[in-house]
């Protein structure tokens, strides 16, 4: 009893504020209890005071028991916890590391030790113990987060607590090896296609194309066993590879050499043979894979072939090979039946309009003017968009002579006046490019998205209309008024036809893409030379329009002064930061480069009027400058490209060209060391 009442624990049970509110609840029901028995009877009261007391003690009593029960159970989890973590912290799969402010070895816990091969390290420099692990600790010490790093030829997830100097490691050699192991056997699929198979074997007999389709069909099989493909035929022309990640990340490191070896091959056969190949990886989904990988193989054809396009949904593109100018392969046939489609659509259209590029030069120009011949002889209206304050001195001068054709000035709107004339109904085609974010008007693009026709003879980029009613782009082509002239072939006989300055300025568009008929100029190009010729191109006014001012001649002298070269086989020319240039002016200095004695590509790096860093890229062939421009967001052809740069200086540019072509070389100098 007199255990039961010491002071210490009256003032605990008092500190109990749960225990403290039951007790002073029951003692007050117990004092109205007591009064009231007592007003009753006093006998009542008496008894009622002892039971009172009783039951007072007895749960008093159970109380204290159940409260020193307690104690003891939070004592016996609190010694067992704090066993608990010492224990981890000796025999837990994770290794632990603690360093003072100087990188000294304070502690480590036994898992780390067997991989010091159990040396004692406490006390040592960590930088002494493992000079590799030091530096994985200054690398990663303002990491939040776990980082998976290589040491000792495992794989750890590796952690620093900075403010108490502690490191903490754990292998995940095994996940990690699952994880690469999935990356590395995702499927992939692509489409190869032979780019010119059909017109190669139309002037051989039986034996020679069966030769020919043997020793492709063997050489790509060849390729497939050794990069662990599954190759099938699904054409003369056509065949299907299916493989892993892994695979296609090797075919990436070579390069895709087999695009050289069996175009190589075949042409010492007099056959030369070219692949366009698409692939798609990274869908789950076969049929969205194999569509994917249709795309990419239209992408290549596009862009003229001879490449490989690498691309998985949605994401940026990677091009290999394109290596080879694009041959002649298409036919009267086709420039027919483009015709004739051109001519339906023209049929559903209230009205046409016909736009270029921004900064149009005479192969866009001519083309507009050809495409308005072509709807007004099949009765339509057609409207040329043009933004005439912004134009190239020769088109300036193209416009002097457009004045005095009242029919064609009055057909030639601003991109304001087009978009509020245009309707649901309206077609829109776009000649001499295919991107519309370098249209003059983007906005009347995305106001007859889907009412668009496309001619061009640029290779095709990534960014292009996502549903054109008719493409027709023919990267072999000299220029964009070639493929439109062949059109007049097939319009309607009894409508007026090409009148002069229609006929000079197309003419005049196809005299600049060849520079005067020396590069990129086919049979058919002479062909198409020849009917404008016929249909009254005047030569004398082609002269005038290709006519530069002695300013325009000095500015491009002076950049051609400036002449640095890369790797002996480039040459360079950067203007000024504060000096502009006419675009026409570094076109013509880029072109001029190529002139001299072993230089096999030629780039300009000028100041635009309207702040923009123009670079204009050429080559004799044997360089792609196409790869190099769309690096910069540009494009164009494998010897003929270009590129725009906003919100840099020319300096900056120049260092980022250089760069890239420094690297472009080590690349290839990489790849040809590289065994197939």
């Amino acid at each position: 009893m007199k255990d039961f009442f010491k002071g210490d624990r009256w003032i605990l049970f008092i500190r109990d504020s749960s225990v403290r509110a039951n007790a002073i609840f029951l003692l007050s029901l117990s004092i109205i209890t007591l009064v009231i028995s007592f007003n009753l009877n006093w006998v009542i009261g008496v008894i009622m005071i002892i039971f009172l007391l009783v039951g007072l003690y007895v749960s008093l009593k159970q109380l204290y028991k159940l409260r020193d029960d307690t104690n003891t159970y939070i004592n016996d989890m609190t010694y067992q916890l704090e066993r608990g973590q010492q224990e981890a912290l000796l025999d837990m799969p994770v290794g632990m590391i603690m360093l003072d402010e100087h990188q000294v070895v304070k502690w480590i816990n036994p898992y780390m030790a067997k991989y010091f091969k159990l040396e004692a390290v406490v006390g040592k420099k960590l930088s002494d113990v493992d000079f590799k692990l030091s530096k994985l600790v200054k690398k990663y010490h303002q990491e939040k987060h776990p980082i998976v790093v290589s040491w000792k030829r495992r794989r750890f997830e590796f952690l620093i607590q900075e403010r108490f100097h502690i490191i903490y490691l754990m292998d995940v050699t095994k996940y990690q090896q699952i994880e690469e192991r999935y990356k590395n056997e995702r499927v992939f699929v692509g489409q190869i296609y032979l780019d010119n198979y059909i017109e190669l074997t139309q002037g051989m007999n039986d034996s020679e194309v069966s030769n020919l389709h043997n020793y492709v069909t063997s050489e790509i099989s060849k390729w497939a066993k050794v990069n662990h493909l599954l190759m099938k035929v699904i054409d003369d022309d056509n065949y299907l590879i299916v493989g892993y990640q892994r695979s296609l990340d090797s075919l990436e490191k070579k390069k895709f050499k087999i695009l050289d070896v069996i175009r190589n091959n075949t042409t010492k056969q007099n056959s030369p043979v070219t692949l366009s190949v698409g692939i798609a990886y990274g869908e789950h989904d076969l049929m969205k894979m194999a569509d994917t990988a249709q795309q990419n193989l239209d992408l290549a054809l596009g862009r003229g072939g001879d490449q490989v396009v690498v691309r998985a949904e949605n994401s940026e593109a990677r091009f290999y090979g394109g290596k080879t100018n694009p041959m002649e392969k298409r036919t009267r046939v086709r420039a027919r039946m483009i015709s004739q489609a051109m001519q339906e659509l023209m049929a559903e259209a209230d009205q046409i309009f016909v736009m270029g590029h921004n900064k149009p030069d005479m192969d866009s120009m001519g083309a507009c003017m050809g495409i308005r011949r072509i709807a007004n002889m099949n009765g339509h209206d057609c409207w040329i968009v043009l933004d005439t304050e912004h134009v190239h001195s020769d088109i300036a001068r193209l416009m002097l002579e457009i004045n005095k054709y009242k029919d064609i000035k009055d057909h030639i709107i601003t991109p304001e006046e087009a978009m509020a004339k245009a309707t649901d109904k309206s077609l829109l085609v776009m000649v001499d490019h295919s991107k519309p974010s370098i249209s003059i008007s983007p906005k009347l693009f995305q106001q007859l998205q889907n009412r668009v026709m496309i001619i061009d003879h640029h290779r095709r980029g990534e960014e292009f209309p996502e549903n054109p009613l008719l493409v027709y782009i023919e990267p072999y082509a000299s220029s964009t008024c070639e493929l439109i002239t062949e059109m007049f072939e097939y319009q309607p006989r009894d409508s007026e036809s090409l009148n002069k300055l229609e006929a000079t300025t197309m003419l005049t568009g196809i005299k600049v893409d060849t520079k005067s008929f020396s590069q990129r100029a086919g049979t058919r190009t002479f062909d198409a030379a020849s009917y404008l010729r016929s249909a009254g191109a005047d030569g004398l006014l082609i002269q005038h329009f290709m006519k530069e001012n002695p300013d325009s001649f000095l500015s491009r002298n002076h950049l051609i002064s400036t002449v640095k070269f890369i790797n002996d086989r480039m040459a360079l020319c950067v203007g000024e930061d504060n000096q502009s240039y006419d675009p026409v002016t570094a076109a013509q200095a880029a072109d001029m480069l190529l002139q001299m004695d072993g230089v096999d590509a030629s780039f300009v790096i000028t100041k635009r009027p309207d702040g923009v860093i123009s670079v204009s890229a050429r080559s004799m062939g044997d360089f792609n400058v196409q790869l190099v421009m769309e690096k910069m967001g540009g494009g164009g052809h494998l010897s003929n490209a270009a590129t725009q740069v906003k919100g840099q200086t020319v300096s900056q540019v120049k260092e980022e060209l250089v760069d890239l072509l420094n690297h472009k070389e080590d690349s290839e100098d990489d790849s040809a060391t590289t065994e197939e």
